[in-house]
């Protein structure tokens, strides 16, 4: 966001930027800072002359090869990804460019996976605040904390927005969690070219039941254990509320909210304003974007599919509910499609006689009692709530653990004998050389997508599960893998990262001014994913390489646009939807700064 002080310009001259600034206000606004970059005249004007060294570099390049050599020379990922946001705090425009530049190297660095580790550690690592801390316990003054940020109605194009709960398979972090905006809102970017001078990071505070933040001297946040119940639907209304008044362009985004309560929000507003949930909608469009390349490569029809879930949370169900529906428009009822995906966690798979116990969105899929009744049961020790993020689960695994155990992975899977197994369960090494050989031998291809994330959660490795099957199995991750040589041929491994969906999802519903995400809009991202896949041959990838994202999120936002205007959603409807996909992105380059 500029600062009062500055106004963006775009006319035909091109894209130049105005301000009353003048000396040290410009070198320390990071939307205004070129550095050395500043012309003579600009440095006369601006009144530079003698707060900068003498050197004048018209281009980026020679501090962008300085800014890298300063990162190599950060000795932990952790010091790296402080580093980034130092040079972020200190030259916008230097920030992206960098990481545009070294896109597969630097993502994981600057959000997932490192993000956790700097949120772990936020009160040591912060630097700037950037962002809206809103807090549960002053819901009167969301609005006016809103609105300090500063920007106008037509200012604001994207607000990123968590309240922490569920983060990256770390847990409850409480206001910490601002950096997941933060970086979400850096992947959407660079990914795709939403402007970072038109978005909003807001972590939504309604405290925390991490025992180690409330017992910190040094913890930023509301310390408090969670509020829930009205007062935490009273809270988020207030949020979407204020932020639809005040910027009523911009799309909400919600990240890392915990299942419940992150269905229920989206439940809520999703006819209303126009808002996506990255966590179940972009994780099941990743990989359907994926499982798209995979079926087909089978020859199998979805009709026929028997698909196992290990892992019954928020992505997990997101997931079992796309595949669905793709079913769905595959000609199978909704019915018929839901009993075609099983569902299998702490206690084992989900089955009706659990129906109490289970959360609103899993219980669809429970399995009937009179089919599981022949199923053997493994003995199990109950695990207590306080161990685990799931105290509903671990509530239903202690009452399978009385009744004799659980129907655990392994039996399901030889019952079932799945065309399809996916891990969303963040429990490493579940996916077997007994389960994978199991599936196997049932099915010629099986489609093997262990998705849990980071990379020492993994449920099996491609190397494994490829071994195994010698070669046979389709594969994607979800955290980064290396190719898998075998038999003489190249095994090239997608990763299911959201970075390849939200960001062009995001800028297609603000390239059309859509009034709600719809579900096609968001199968439209996942097909345009699935075809910037390389074409089907031995050992190819099912997903586009993270390397060419901003094209794959330029395809996906054509694709999201144009499905809008076709259903009517668009508040704009441009003759040339690829143009004003193209002329709207932003790209990280210096342009005029003019004294006024």
């Amino acid at each position: 966001m500029f600062s009062r002080q500055a106004k963006v310009i775009t006319d035909a001259a091109g894209r130049r930027i105005s301000t009353t600034a003048r000396g040290y206000d410009v070198l320390r606004d990071p939307a205004l800072n070129k550095g050395s970059a500043f012309s003579p005249a600009e440095r006369k004007a601006l009144g530079l002359e003698g707060l900068l060294p003498p050197l004048v570099t018209t281009e980026l390049e020679p501090q962008l090869e300085l800014a890298y050599q300063a990162y190599h020379a950060a000795p932990t990922d952790l010091a790296k990804h402080i580093y980034m946001w130092r040079l972020h705090d200190n030259n916008v425009t230097l920030f992206y460019a960098l990481l545009q530049r070294h896109m597969l190297e630097m993502l994981p660095v600057v959000y997932d996976p490192v993000v956790g580790e700097a949120i772990e550690n936020y009160s040591e690592v912060m630097t700037r605040p950037r962002g809206i801390f809103l807090c549960i316990d002053d819901p009167a003054g969301v609005e006016g904390k809103l609105a300090a940020f500063g920007a106008g109605p037509d200012d604001i194009d994207l607000l990123v927005a968590t309240d922490a709960e569920e983060i990256l398979g770390i847990g409850d972090w409480g206001s910490n969690g601002i950096d997941i905006s933060i970086g979400k809102l850096a992947v959407y970017t660079a990914a795709a070219g939403v402007d970072p001078h038109r978005v909003i990071p807001v972590v939504l505070d309604v405290g925390t039941n991490n025992e180690k933040l409330l017992n910190d001297p040094c913890y930023v946040g509301y310390r408090h254990a969670r509020v829930g119940g009205q007062d935490y639907d009273n809270f988020i209304d207030a949020y979407v509320t204020a932020a639809k008044k005040l910027f009523p362009k911009a799309m909400l985004h919600w990240e890392d909210f915990g299942s419940t309560n992150a269905r229920r929000i989206l439940g809520r507003y999703r006819d209303k304003v126009a808002t996506f949930n990255d966590d179940m909608q972009g994780t099941g469009s990743i990989v359907i974007a994926g499982l798209l390349n995979a079926v087909a490569r089978t020859g199998t029809p979805w009709s026929e599919q028997r698909v196992v879930v290990f892992g019954a949370g928020t992505a997990g169900v997101g997931i079992a509910d796309q595949i669905r529906d793709l079913m769905v428009r595959h000609g199978l009822s909704k019915e018929e499609a839901t009993r075609r995906v099983w569902l299998v966690d702490l206690p084992g798979l989900l089955t009706a006689d659990m129906s109490d116990g289970l959360l609103d969105f899993q219980r669809p899929y429970a399995r009937p009692d009179a089919e599981v009744a022949g199923l053997a049961r493994t003995r199990c020790e109950a695990i207590p709530a306080a161990e685990t993020r799931w105290p509903e689960m671990s509530a239903l695994r202690a009452a399978a653990a009385a009744k004799g155990g659980i129907i655990d992975l392994a039996t399901v899977v030889a019952a079932v004998k799945p065309t399809i197994l996916i891990g969303t369960s963040t429990t490493p090494h579940q996916f077997t050389q007994e389960i994978v050989g199991t599936m196997a031998a049932h099915v010629e291809h099986p489609i093997i997508f262990p998705l849990s994330n980071p990379t020492l959660l993994h449920e099996a490795t491609p190397t494994q599960i490829l071994t195994w099957t010698k070669g046979k199995a389709f594969v994607a991750t979800g955290a980064p893998f290396d190719d898998v040589v075998l038999d003489g041929v190249t095994y090239r491994i997608g990763q299911a990262n959201n970075a390849a969906l939200y960001p062009g999802l995001g800028f297609g519903v603000i390239a059309s001014r859509a009034a709600m995400v719809s579900d096609e809009m968001i199968f439209a991202a996942a097909q345009a994913v699935a075809g910037q896949a390389p074409e089907a041959s031995p050992g190819a990838s099912l997903l586009p390489s993270n390397a060419e994202l901003r094209t794959t999120s330029s395809v996906v936002a054509i694709e999201v646009a144009r499905t809008a205007i076709a259903q009517g959603l668009s508040h704009e409807k441009p003759d040339d939807v690829v143009e004003k996909v193209r002329s709207g992105q932003w790209w990280p380059v210096y342009c005029p700064v003019e004294a006024v």
